[in-house]
């Protein structure tokens, strides 16, 4: 029986930990190394203690994925980002992660990356203009 193909923008949490657990079973069976962790630095609000930005991305295989950072504009420019960024850094570094990886898009923070040492490693134009831009960064040093 040919499986069927469902083409949604809207998977249950279920769909999404269904095709997570298997690749993460293959990770498993060929490298012998389970060591998917989610890494996260959050930023709560100090009155409703709600998230309202930070930083979220996970740790495999010796590498660290940045996934998504963001700061509310109010609290920008001011080095909560540059904490928030090392704090990851470093619980990767503890992790045994010997590289990062992450993209940003081109009116977003590559700047930013690149102030705390991302080498980017490739740009994937999108049909309005604006870039993706892929950086990597060396932990073991």
């Amino acid at each position: 029986m040919t499986p069927e193909l469902l083409l949604t923008d809207v998977p249950t949490e279920a769909d999404e930990a269904a095709v997570s657990d298997g690749l993460d079973t293959f990770n498993f069976e060929a490298a012998g190394v389970h060591n998917r962790r989610p890494l996260a630095v959050l930023v709560k609000d100090p009155v409703s203690g709600q998230t309202i930005g930070g930083l979220t991305g996970r740790t495999s295989l010796g590498l660290w994925f940045v996934d998504l950072l963001y700061l509310p504009e109010k609290l920008r420019g001011a080095g909560l980002g540059s904490r928030i960024l090392a704090d990851a850094e470093q619980e990767a570094r503890r992790r045994g992660c010997v590289s990062g990886v992450l993209y940003t898009i081109s009116f977003q923070a590559p700047d930013f990356y690149s102030r705390h040492g991302w080498t980017e490693f490739g740009r994937v134009p999108s049909s309005d203009g604006i870039n993706r831009i892929y950086f990597r960064k060396d932990l073991t040093t």
